[in-house]
C-alpha cells in the first residue's frame, strides 16, 4: 500500500510539473529539399532554450518546445502547425523560414489567436496574414534594395539581369523590389527569366541573358538552385558577379556550386565575421554545443527568436495569446544577437543588413547597411 501511495505522489508531482512548463511550438523544414533551414534555425532555438530554462525559464516556469517537421512543404507545415495548437496547446509558435511556407501555416495561427514569430520570412506578405503574425527579421523591399543599391553604387554596375524562381513567394518578393531600386537609381534591367523550384537545367534562361551581355545578375533563390545556376553560369563563359538574397546561406550553396561561386554577393542578416560582441558570445556558445560547427544567419535567427518569445512572455506576465502578441508588438530596442530589433506597426522587425562576398569558398563581410 505504501509503495502504491508513493507512486501516486510521484505521479501527481510529475503532472504538476509538466502542467507548469510554458508550452511553445517550432515548425520547420528538418527534411526536404531545404533542410540545411529548418535544422540550423533549430539548433538556434535549442541553444537559446538551454540558455532561457537554465536562468530560471520565464515567469518562473520552464520552457518546452514542441517542434514539427514539415518535409520543406506548405502543405505539411499547415498539419504541423494545427497539431501544435489544437494537441499540444503551444501558447505561441516559432516558424517558419521559407516565407511560402510561413503563409501557408500562418492562418491557423491569427484564427486561433496563437502569436506566431518567424525568425527569417522575408516576404511582406507574412505579417500581413493578421494581428497574430511576426518577424524577427528585415522584410524584402530593404533586402532587395540594399543589394540592388550595392551593385549599381559600389560594384559600378548599370545593365542587371535577373533570374528568379516563379514558384517561390520569396524569389518573386525580392525580384520586385531589386527591379525597382534599379530603375529607380538610372539602371536598367537587360533580362527577366525565370525558373521553378526543382529544376536543374538554367542553361536556356543563362544562354539568353548571356546575349545581353550584363554587369551583373540577380538570383534570389534558394541554395538548391542557386549553386547549379552559378556552376551553369560559368560553364557558359558568363564571368560577372551572382548576387542574391538570405537564401543562398548554406554551406550547399558551396558544396554544390564549388569554385563557380566565387566573385558573387548576398544579402544576409549577419556574418560570424562582425566585429560585435554579441556576436562573438553567440558564435562561442553555437561552436561549443555543435562540435565547432560555425552558425549560419538561419541559426542566429532561431536563437534570436527564441529570446524574443521568452522576453514577450516575461513582459507579458502571463500566457494568454493576446498578452503575449501585445507584448511582441511593443518591442523596442531588444538586444539580439543579430542586431536590435524594434518591431514596426506592420510587426515587422526593423534592424540592419549585411552585405557578403564569396571568396576562397567562404563568405566575407563587406559592408552593412541600417534600415
Amino acid at each position: 500500500m505504501r509503495r502504491f501511495t508513493v507512486l501516486l505522489c510521484l505521479t501527481f508531482v510529475c503532472s504538476i510539473a509538466a502542467a507548469q512548463e510554458i508550452p511553445i511550438g517550432e515548425f520547420g523544414s528538418l527534411t526536404g529539399g531545404t533542410a540545411t533551414f529548418g535544422i540550423s534555425t533549430d539548433e538556434g532555438v535549442h541553444l537559446a532554450l538551454d540558455e532561457i530554462n537554465a536562468k530560471g525559464g520565464v515567469l518562473g516556469q520552464p520552457i518546452k518546445i514542441y517542434v514539427e517537421d514539415d518535409q520543406s512543404r506548405p502543405e505539411e507545415a499547415v498539419t504541423a502547425v494545427q497539431k501544435l495548437v489544437n494537441q499540444e496547446k503551444v501558447v505561441a509558435v516559432i516558424g517558419e523560414v521559407a516565407s511560402s511556407r510561413s503563409l501557408a501555416a500562418a492562418p491557423v495561427c491569427q484564427k486561433n489567436r496563437i502569436p506566431m514569430l518567424s525568425p527569417s520570412s522575408t516576404n511582406p506578405k507574412v505579417t500581413q496574414v493578421g494581428t497574430y503574425i511576426f518577424r524577427a527579421c528585415f522584410i524584402d523591399p530593404f533586402q532587395g534594395s540594399a543589394m540592388a543599391n550595392y551593385a549599381m553604387n559600389k560594384l559600378g554596375q548599370r545593365k542587371l539581369a535577373i533570374l528568379y524562381d516563379v514558384k517561390n513567394d520569396y524569389s518573386v518578393g525580392l525580384r520586385q523590389f531589386f527591379i525597382e531600386t534599379v530603375k529607380k537609381n538610372g539602371g536598367e534591367i537587360v533580362a527577366d527569366e525565370s525558373y521553378g523550384e526543382g529544376d536543374i537545367d538554367f542553361k536556356a534562361q543563362l544562354t539568353k541573358i548571356r546575349g545581353q551581355n550584363p554587369d551583373g545578375i540577380y538570383v534570389p533563390g534558394y541554395y538548391t538552385e542557386v549553386g547549379l545556376i552559378c556552376r551553369q553560369a560559368r560553364e557558359l563563359g558568363i564571368n560577372v558577379p551572382l548576387m542574391g538574397g538570405d537564401g543562398w546561406d548554406s554551406d550547399k550553396t558551396f558544396e554544390i556550386g564549388r569554385d563557380a561561386v566565387n566573385g558573387c554577393y548576398f544579402t544576409n542578416h549577419y556574418s560570424p565575421d562582425e566585429d560585435r560582441p554579441e556576436v562573438k558570445t553567440f558564435v562561442d556558445a553555437y561552436k561549443k554545443k555543435y562540435n565547432g560547427k560555425t552558425p549560419d544567419a538561419m541559426a542566429i535567427l532561431g536563437y534570436d527568436a527564441m529570446r524574443l518569445m521568452a522576453d514577450s512572455i516575461q513582459r507579458a506576465g502571463k500566457t494568454s495569446g493576446k498578452a503575449i502578441r501585445d507584448a511582441l508588438a511593443a518591442t523596442k530596442n531588444f538586444p539580439g544577437a543579430s542586431g536590435t530589433i524594434t518591431m514596426d506597426a506592420n510587426r515587422n522587425a526593423q534592424k540592419p543588413i549585411v552585405i557578403l562576398k564569396i571568396e576562397n569558398d567562404k563568405t566575407h563581410f563587406v559592408g552593412s547597411v541600417q534600415p
